[in-house]
């Protein structure tokens, strides 16, 4: 029996909410190879549940400069201690990049989760962004090809360095919808039933993702309940904020959940919100998960009009399409979702859902890792 290959997955976060981490590595392990997580720990980590082999690294700093700095050198770290081991490494974001490319004995494979270098984290900082890019040109030169998550990004990738890449939207695995027995996802996490739900969720609603407009424009959606289910510095904003009179007890905020109780949650739901502003070039080419998610939970959305998004929202009627997260864009287009037939939502969903799923793209993931294999062996064999 031919042994399985071994793979090094690494990210910069602590793995546990990661899905499209998760079904890359389910794809590979179905490939026959055998995936080894190596992400970091954070202050408020649980221990990994998933179902593959799995480490954490321990970094002094956890934000800014420091904490870049000290995942570059623990990652380099750990391949020139373990890299022996593996027969390739598939690094997530730019962040986990460089390490893997420096050490250079073992093919690399290179997922973009979102632009990296127009991220929200850099807009206003030129040196930082600057820094970036250097290191994203140095790297993709000694790649043959990358993936990303849409076209838009894709293409961006292709104008500047002329590379290969291929597309792998973060669409989920195809599945029926879940079985929901009424509201009771809502009130085991203390969320009265008596009204429809407006649904964000978001593992970091960071500024600029949508959170701090739609709890604005609470107020103006009267009969309406609103849940943020997540984390990040506006999840936190909200929190503190739930018991504010003017939100008459209709803002819940609930931490991150596993994949499988979210989407519960989400199929429980009214309607979902998926609100990034336009102020940063990787919002502005986005395309959520949470787009896909509430496909596939039969819910109807409201969202902002990011080109990816929007396109998708107009182009198969599954919801509204505000051109900004004002508060009464956000009231008028919730109003008009929830006065729609569930039914009418549920069939073009339902069709959406057919199109749009993991197994559409899959075969990019086996076609890149082809590709990196054989530029490997072919650098090896002349030099």
């Amino acid at each position: 029996m031919t042994a399985r290959k071994r793979v090094a997955v690494w990210v910069s976060n602590d793995l546990n909410f990661d899905q499209r981490v998760a079904k890359t590595c389910h794809t590979l392990k179905e490939a026959g190879w055998d995936p080894h997580l190596v992400g970091r720990n954070m202050p408020k980590s649980v221990p990994y549940s998933g179902p593959f082999s799995a480490e954490r690294l321990t970094l002094r700093a956890q934000v800014g400069v420091r904490f870049y700095a000290g995942l570059q050198v623990a990652l380099w770290r750990w391949v020139k201690s373990h890299g022996g081991a593996f027969d390739a490494i598939w690094c997530n974001d730019l962040d986990t990049l460089a390490p893997a490319v420096a050490w250079g004995k073992l093919p690399v494979m290179y997922d973009s989760h979102e632009y990296f270098t127009e991220a929200a984290g850099l807009t206003g900082h030129p040196f930082k962004k600057a820094l970036w890019r250097l290191l994203e040109r140095w790297a993709f030169q000694k790649l043959p090809c990358i993936i990303t998550v849409n076209d838009s990004i894709a293409e961006a990738y292709r104008s500047a360095y002329g590379l290969d890449v291929r597309v792998v939207r973060n669409m989920p695995r195809r599945q029926p919808r879940p079985i929901v027995e009424g509201r009771q996802a809502f009130l085991e996490h203390g969320v009265p039933v008596d009204l429809p739900i407006a649904l964000m969720q978001g593992a970091y609603m960071d500024r600029d993702r949508g959170a701090a407009e739609a709890v604005a424009a609470l107020p103006g959606m009267k009969g309406v309940r609103l849940v943020l289910v997540g984390a990040g510095v506006e999840w936190e904003e909200a929190r503190v904020a739930m018991d504010d009179p003017r939100f008459e007890g209709r803002l819940h905020c609930i931490p991150k959940l596993p994949f499988e109780k979210l989407r519960v949650l989400t199929a429980s739901a009214d309607v979902g919100l998926s609100l990034d502003k336009a102020g940063h070039g990787n919002y502005e080419m986005s395309l959520p998960n949470k787009l896909f998610d509430f496909m596939h939970a039969g819910l109807p959305m409201v969202v902002t009009a990011r080109k990816e998004v929007a396109a998708i929202v107009r182009d198969h009627g599954l919801g509204e399409v505000v051109e900004d997260a004002s508060p009464v864009a956000l009231s008028e287009a919730v109003k008009t979702v929830l006065a729609t037939d569930k039914a009418s939502w549920s069939e073009a969903l339902q069709l959406a859902g057919d199109l749009f799923h993991w197994g559409v793209d899959e075969p990019q993931i086996l076609a890149t890792v082809d590709t990196c294999l054989k530029a490997h062996l072919a650098r090896s064999q002349k030099g």
